[in-house]
């Protein structure tokens, strides 16, 4: 935290030097007004760092300043990194702290994301279990991965990238018009550290959309590197019992699809081989549908609803 020559924190950025604002359809990192000249290095980008060392046994330690790059030009870095994740503007003011849980398995979530982020082994590939959050539409389960990247990038100083998997096809499908192949846009995403994919099992299923999550994940499990996952559909590895039909034996169309959504899994969406190696990187956590409420149609409900105007909504022609 940085504070103001009186002692006082900034009132725009709260002390971290930095703000997160929303640019059309991105979050957008940049550096605070407080701290566009930086008070330690006055804007050369280096500083002197006094160290300690011991060269000889009979002088004994031995103090010296070197230049070393300045705590603003790491927050450039980081801040341009947080730029190229990709997260939705949607998202740009999502954070732990505002985050509501309004049942046991989203607080569960929360802590377990919380955790993730803060206990990051920067130095260890492969040892960063990753989790997979599951859950109907509007339960804040891109809120979580947008809370997590947002600390591993700017405050643990990763890389890492965001995509909504549907999205991804689209790019994929773009890419072949301009020659480009599928490996050329999935290589950069297979190799950065922490990777989030939201919306997984989404699309149609065919066998270009099959391959490529496939191919992806696959990647990523091989170099043992962490990603994190978001899902409408269950978790569970079996289904369930569905509703009976009805004594005729008829069920109609309505009642058919209803079923189907009610009892579709993950598991059969992405298909076995993919799931089994979900099983293994990640940590799984599904919001129950009977009490996890959609968080935006809550939010649209509770608006106060216009006054209907004078004269019974006529227009008084």
């Amino acid at each position: 935290m940085v504070t103001k020559a009186n002692g006082e924190v900034c009132g725009e950025c709260g002390g971290r030097t930095y703000l997160i604002e929303r640019r059309g359809d991105r979050a957008h990192a940049r550096v605070c007004t407080c701290s566009v000249r930086c008070g330690l290095c006055d804007g050369r980008g280096y500083s002197y760092e006094v160290r300690e060392e011991t060269f000889s046994a009979k002088v004994g330690p031995k103090r010296y300043e070197v230049l070393v790059p300045c705590v603003c030009q790491r927050r450039e870095k980081r801040l341009a990194h947080f730029n190229e994740v990709g997260l939705p503007g949607v998202v740009a003011h999502s954070g732990f702290e505002n985050y509501r849980a309004f049942n046991e398995a989203q607080d569960r979530a929360r802590n377990l994301a919380m955790h993730f982020a803060h206990h990051f082994e920067k130095t260890k590939t492969g040892t960063n279990k990753g989790f997979i959050l599951s859950g109907p539409v509007g339960t804040g389960k891109t809120h979580l991965l947008a809370a997590t990247l947002k600390h591993l990038v700017l405050e643990v100083g990763l890389e890492a990238r965001y995509v909504e998997i549907s999205l991804l096809y689209a790019t994929i499908r773009r890419g072949f018009q301009e020659g480009k192949s599928g490996g050329e846009i999935i290589g950069p995403l297979s190799e950065v550290e922490v990777l989030a994919i939201d919306e997984l099992g989404k699309g149609r299923g065919s066998p270009f959309e099959m391959e490529t999550l496939d191919e992806l994940i696959a990647r990523r499990y091989n170099a043992g590197r962490t990603t994190l996952f978001a899902t409408n559909h269950s978790l569970e590895p079996e289904r369930r019992g569905t509703r009976a039909a009805a004594p005729s034996g008829y069920r109609s169309t309505e009642d058919a699809k209803t079923a189907a959504r009610e009892v579709e899994l993950l598991r059969e969406r992405v298909g076995e081989r993919i799931y089994s190696r979900l099983c293994e990187m990640c940590s799984f956590v599904e919001f129950p549908k009977e009490t996890t409420p959609d968080q935006r149609r809550m939010r649209q409900e509770l608006e106060p609803r216009p006054s209907p105007p004078p004269g019974g909504g006529r227009s008084g022609r």
